[in-house]
């Protein structure tokens, strides 16, 4: 049985990161910054109550009688006792012989062209071992942008106006940053898992590692690039976020509306038609928290039973790798037209390059993964390399067809020319000279 180290993972960055936040709330607190400290505790705990409310749906908690277990999560510790529960089943598997097991057919990834279906036996402990795992991925995604990802773009906000970055600041931006990372992470391997749910899919070391400096590079310059523009343009970043945040939140139910599919009823059976709506208003929500930051990797369609677009869809991710690199150069563009004495000492060039480069290395990473690391890149109707060679020949194939029209352009022009001028000018009739005689008898 797999060791569970993605819930050891997401327990440690979940407590080391409240501890971190009281700490330096503390600290705000002490030292007289008391919205400094509202919001960084606002970032902190609002998290954490979501965080609590997705371990409870997940493991359908309110519809069962366990008072200690709720006790727990109202205490702020349902994710410590999650996850001793976690090791208490895993170190109890295989001691005893489990009596009912249920069995899983998987496919495996195509090799030489074939497929071949496996059959595997999960036992009860696996099966609960599962359903955590499954829990802390979407409480660790949940926790990475709605609670890290803005709580980092604060603290360093705080550190460019007091130009000074504290020891304490610099480990909880350091915890925030991991943990919006981790997020990303776990959020690209669900979707793969969901995708591909009929497939027997293994993510190796080097794919992990491929994804995790796309991910970093991509939400460090993000981040930056939204805190320079905040530094410079307070009123304006409002206006900026809204446009991002209500184009992603509303993008899903309008795909949805358009379509004419009734109101979704199988997400949970103990929901109502009120509940169903609140939970799918909050993944909307998180969905855009996500595309706030990076590519959220998945596609969330209301009208699909598992809310997730299983479609490998690269013109999208085209579009959004394209408009977001525009929107990080624009905003580059007025803060360095605006920007206020507290960067006098900061190569302003240098610095706009450096952002712009570090988001293009992490475009370049992402195609590193689609094309040599994704698990299922087998399973690909075309690859990165293919795709791009597409786009290049439409793209040739488009500036030529412009050079051809413009040709026969000029030479209907041309034609048209010689037709409305007369080729044949009549020469006008030379005159007769008179000679002397003839002027004289005349």
């Amino acid at each position: 049985m797999k060791f569970p180290a993605s819930v050891l993972a997401s327990v440690f960055l979940f407590v080391a990161e409240t501890t971190a936040a009281l700490y330096l709330s503390s600290t705000y607190r002490s030292g007289g910054d008391r919205m400094w400290q509202s919001l960084t505790l606002f970032f902190s705990l609002m998290p954490c109550a979501l965080v609590q409310l997705t371990l409870l749906f997940v493991h359908r908690d309110l519809s069962r009688d366990r008072p200690l277990v709720l006790l727990l999560h109202l205490l702020q510790l349902g994710p410590l006792f999650r996850c001793f529960e976690v090791f208490c089943i895993y170190s109890h598997s295989g001691q005893n012989e489990e009596p009912y097991v249920s069995i899983t057919k998987k496919r495996q990834i195509p090799k030489n062209g074939r497929s071949e279906e496996i059959e595997k036996e999960v036992g009860q402990a696996e099966g609960k071992l599962f359903t955590h795992r499954s829990a802390f991925s979407r409480a660790s995604v949940i926790q990475a942008f709605l609670g890290s990802a803005p709580q980092l773009t604060l603290q360093l906000y705080i550190s460019v106006l007091e130009q000074n970055v504290t020891i304490g600041r610099c480990f909880f931006m350091t915890l925030s940053l991991l943990s919006i990372v981790y997020g990303a992470l776990r959020c690209n391997i669900l979707a793969i898992k969901i995708k591909y749910d009929e497939y027997e899919v293994k993510v190796k070391p080097l794919a992990y590692v491929c994804i995790f400096l796309w991910r970093s590079f991509e939400i460090a310059t993000r981040v930056t690039v939204l805190v320079l523009f905040t530094s410079v343009l307070k009123t304006w970043v409002t206006l900026v976020v809204s446009i991002n945040f209500f184009c992603f939140f509303l993008y899903p139910w309008i795909l949805f509306w358009c379509s004419g599919s009734p109101f979704p009823e199988n997400i949970e059976k103990a929901l109502s038609r009120v509940g169903t709506t609140i939970v799918l208003c909050f993944l909307t929500l998180l969905y855009a928290g996500i595309n706030m930051f990076c590519w959220s990797a998945v596609q969330l369609k209301i009208n699909n039973p598992d809310l997730i677009s299983k479609s490998q869809n690269w013109y999208r991710l085209l579009v959004y790798y394209m408009m977001r690199f525009i929107e990080n150069a624009v905003l580059l563009l007025l803060w360095y037209l605006f920007k206020t004495d507290i960067y006098m000492y900061v190569c302003a060039p240098l610095l706009v390059l450096q952002l712009l480069i570090g988001y293009c290395t992490a475009i370049l990473f992402m195609l590193v993964f689609y094309q040599f690391f994704h698990p299922c890149k087998k399973l690909f109707s075309s690859s990165v390399s293919e795709s791009f060679q597409a786009f290049l020949r439409c793209t040739f194939w488009a500036c030529r067809q412009k050079k051809l029209q413009d040709s026969s352009r000029k030479t209907k022009l041309s034609r048209v020319q010689k037709e409305t001028t007369p080729s044949n000018k009549i020469s006008p009739k030379p005159t007769h000279i008179l000679s002397a005689d003839e002027l004289c008898t005349a």
